[in-house]
């Protein structure tokens, strides 16, 4: 990624290795390409989930990859599984460890193993140099608490994924230097609070999603989502700060370039 890519967008959190889009790649990523995308950033969930997602970066270009078990499949994890996430960092179109955090809306994965593995990616963050990414679903105060203490420990990069919480986590969370990053939610008539909270974050602390196959923004609400579709997204965001779409481009882009950074 570099600073003559301003022009297109970064979708930097989505699930392209989910079996639902089996054999629809190509097309996927076409229309990425025609809607001016440059970057598409696909997300692990599960050793498996990591594989396959550095196996997508090495054989697209347009594809980089973060690997990392999600919180609610902590539990199936394994020691010698975790081992291989920490190998798969490692590799250079790995730009990020994750995802992962804390879900207590899902009964999947006991807090307790949740809060081990959420450790884990934030240690191996440091240890490879790379951001981690964040999932929280009805569990700000876990994830404020966590995030307090590694602060104490020393900095760390991380980015809210699919940002939809309070003001007083996202004002903890600036402080201590996070990005946040917003999907389709952002586009819902209804959010119209959320919205007015993204207004109020720094511009060069925002990033755009789609978390697709999930969260499909208007005008597609309720459809499969796709990483084109993350232009959506931008344009509200654009609304939120009173600027131009081209502006906002160039805003969140070199803001995804700058926080997840591609090794040759």
């Amino acid at each position: 990624m570099t600073d003559t890519d301003y022009n297109g967008l970064i979708d930097t959190h989505a699930h392209l290795d989910e079996p639902s889009l089996t054999g629809e790649l190509k097309s996927l990523l076409n229309a990425a390409q025609e809607n001016r995308l440059i970057k598409i950033i696909t997300i692990g969930t599960t050793l498996e989930s990591s594989q396959n997602s550095l196996q997508l970066a090495k054989e697209h270009p347009i594809i980089l990859a973060a690997v990392g078990i999600h919180p609610n499949y902590s539990t199936e994890a394994t020691d010698e599984q975790w081992a291989e996430i920490v190998q798969l960092a490692k590799h250079p179109q790995v730009v990020a460890v994750g995802e992962t955090g804390l879900d207590r809306y899902w009964d999947y994965a006991p807090i307790e193993k949740q809060i081990d593995y959420f450790h884990r990616h934030i240690e191996l963050s440091r240890e490879v140099d790379k951001p981690f990414i964040v999932h929280c679903r009805d569990a700000e105060q876990d994830i404020l608490e966590m995030l307090s203490e590694q602060a104490k420990q020393g900095d760390f990069k991380g980015v809210m994924h699919s940002f939809c919480g309070s003001w007083e986590t996202a004002a903890r969370c600036l402080d201590w230097g996070m990005f946040f990053s917003f999907s389709g939610m952002l586009t819902f008539k209804k959010n119209k609070e959320l919205r007015e909270l993204a207004a109020k974050i720094p511009q060069d602390r925002v990033m755009v999603e789609t978390d697709s196959p999930y969260l499909a923004p208007v005008p597609f609400r309720g459809k499969r989502n796709q990483p084109a579709y993350v232009k959506h997204t931008a344009e509200v965001l654009a609304e939120c700060y009173n600027v131009s779409f081209e502006e906002i481009c160039q805003i969140t882009t070199a803001n995804a370039q700058g926080f997840f950074k591609e090794n040759s």
